[in-house]
């Protein structure tokens, strides 16, 4: 169930939003048709972008929130605050798949606020552990290597 989560606040919260309805603008879905945005909160106070990156080999598809993911790595930023997603094209605040889940969990704490949003800007905030429960791999990175 969606509830709203802190850390986040309002002014904060609608702008990762306009900045993910901007970069549904840019989608590249010729042939689902389906547009998505994602925005990320880094660390640091910036935002950056992702949209979704389809091919005509469906499993080579590049998600909104990994294309963020990506771009904000590529710039040096790995630590995320929140997650914005808009989806133009439905009917119902959309979730990140499961993929998506794995890889925004590298990098956000699990009480991180994920504000998903439809076209008529329903809104629904999860935090990432309601959306990844039971996730177990982030000791993996603080143990040391033998």
């Amino acid at each position: 169930m969606a509830t709203e989560h802190g850390g986040v606040d309002e002014g904060v919260r609608d702008g990762l939003v306009a900045a993910a309805r901007d970069a549904a603008g840019a989608s590249y879905s010729p042939y689902s048709r389906f547009r998505v945005g994602a925005a990320l909160l880094c660390g640091d106070g910036t935002i950056v972008k992702g949209t979704n990156v389809e091919n005509r080999s469906y499993g080579l598809t590049i998600c909104a929130e990994r294309s963020a993911v990506a771009t904000a790595v590529t710039a040096g930023r790995v630590a995320f605050l929140a997650v914005a997603i808009y989806a133009p094209d439905s009917d119902y605040p959309l979730s990140p798949c499961g993929a998506c889940r794995q890889v925004i969990s590298e990098f956000m704490p699990p009480d991180a606020p994920v504000i998903c949003v439809d076209r008529a800007g329903r809104c629904a905030t999860y935090s990432l552990a309601e959306l990844l429960p039971h996730d177990g791999l982030y000791e993996l990175k603080d143990r040391p290597l033998d």
